[in-house]
């Protein structure tokens, strides 16, 4: 990753060249520096579902009004997580009241 030495955005790169997309400043790749830099490119950033069946139904935590997907209970207990990356919002898991189904935010 390369940041723009004008204004601070990060660049992208087109052939040689470090090209800012905010103000257009363009500097020469160096390839040296660039074997040092990390990417993210093919690594998996998801790690699919987080499994709750072990958590105790005390530790999940307050209720809210939400609609289980499940049963259409209107209530269920949710506990949020911080399961991604740090610069990412985090998950809200729910148990339902009811029937105590597990389901997470995203998932519907």
């Amino acid at each position: 990753m390369e940041f723009c030495d004008e204004c601070g955005s990060m660049m992208h790169s087109d052939g040689g060249l470090w090209v800012c997309g905010s103000c257009e400043f363009t500097k020469e790749r160096d390839a040296d520096n660039e074997g040092s830099m990390v990417t993210t490119e093919g690594q998996d950033t998801d790690s699919g579902p987080v499994d709750m069946s072990e958590v105790d139904d005390a530790e999940i935590g307050p209720t809210t009004t939400v609609r289980c997907p499940e049963c259409g209970n209107d209530r269920a207990r949710y506990e949020m997580k911080q399961i991604r990356a740090a610069d990412e919002s985090e998950t809200r898991f729910f148990t339902c009241t009811d029937c105590e189904h597990k389901w997470r935010e995203d998932d519907h």
